[in-house]
C-alpha cells in the first residue's frame, strides 16, 4: 500500500468518528473504569511497580479513546496526555495504597495558581490471583480536575485567607518564604502582587516541593461534597 493510500484511509477513519470532548472524556473513563474492574490481566501478575501498571493503564484508556474518537495523543516530549488545546488533560494512574504521582515542575507559580491543564486521576486497588496467575484492578475512585483546581490546598487556603484579612505584598512574601517555595528571591514580589490582584482559586492537591512536582490525591479521593471544577466520576456505581 503506498504511502498516499494509506495517509487517505487514515483520513478517512477518522472523519467518520466523533470529535472528543471534555464531556465524553469523563463519561468514557466511567466506562473504562467500569469494564477493565471485571477483567483479568496476567502481564499484570506480580508487578509490583507502580510506574509500570499505570503505564499500562494510561496506554490503553488512550487506545480506547482512539478508537473510539478523534482525538490527539500526545508523546513523552508534549508532556500531556491529552495535549489539545480544547481537552488539555494529563491522565494520572496511582495506587490507592498511596495515591500520589509525579509531573514537570515547570514554574512555583504552579502551586498557587494550578499546574496549568486539567487531570484526570485514576486511582485502583490491584489483587493478584496466585491460583490464575492474573491480576484485578478494581477502579476505587476517578476524577476529572479542572486546571483551575490542580494548585496546592493548604498554600491556596491560606492565602485566600490572607487577602481576606488584608494582607499587603510583604505578608505574602513572608508567607512565601516560609513556606519554601521553589522559587528566586527576585521573583517573589511579583508573584504577590500577582496573587494580591487575582487571588487563586481554592486548589484540592497536595504538592510537595521537589526537582518534580510530587503531586498527592487523597483529598481528592476522600472528597464528599460538590466543588465547582472537580468531577467526582461513579466508579462501580459509587
Amino acid at each position: 500500500m503506498t504511502n498516499f493510500a494509506y495517509d487517505y484511509i487514515v483520513t478517512v477513519n477518522n472523519m467518520s468518528k466523533e470529535k472528543l470532548t471534555i464531556e465524553r472524556l469523563i463519561q468514557e473513563a466511567e466506562t473504562f473504569c467500569s469494564e477493565q474492574s471485571k477483567i483479568q490481566y496476567k502481564e499484570l501478575y506480580g508487578v509490583t511497580d507502580g510506574k509500570a501498571v499505570g503505564t499500562f493503564v494510561e496506554h490503553l484508556f488512550q487506545r480506547s479513546l482512539q478508537l473510539k474518537f478523534e482525538v490527539e495523543v500526545g508523546s513523552s516530549a508534549k508532556g500531556i496526555d491529552l495535549p489539545s488545546a480544547d481537552i488539555l488533560t494529563d491522565i494520572k494512574v496511582t495506587s490507592i495504597k498511596q495515591p500520589q504521582s509525579s509531573c514537570p515542575f515547570k514554574d512555583a507559580k504552579q502551586k498557587i495558581f494550578g499546574l496549568g491543564y486539567n487531570l484526570l486521576v485514576f486511582v485502583y486497588d490491584k489483587t493478584d490471583d496466585s491460583e490464575t496467575q492474573t491480576t484485578t484492578l478494581s477502579f476505587v475512585s476517578c476524577s476529572f480536575i479542572k486546571k483551575e483546581r490542580t494548585a496546592d490546598y493548604t498554600t491556596t487556603f491560606r492565602l485566600r485567607e490572607m487577602i481576606k484579612d488584608g494582607a499587603n505584598e510583604n505578608d505574602i512574601i513572608a508567607y512565601l518564604q516560609d513556606r519554601n517555595l521553589p522559587v528566586d528571591e527576585s521573583a517573589l514580589s511579583d508573584i504577590a502582587k500577582q496573587i494580591i490582584d487575582t487571588p487563586p482559586e481554592q486548589g484540592y492537591l497536595t504538592i510537595s516541593n521537589a526537582l518534580q512536582w510530587r503531586l498527592q490525591y487523597q483529598r481528592i479521593v476522600e472528597l464528599k461534597e460538590n466543588i465547582s471544577g472537580i468531577e467526582r466520576i461513579v466508579v462501580n456505581g459509587k
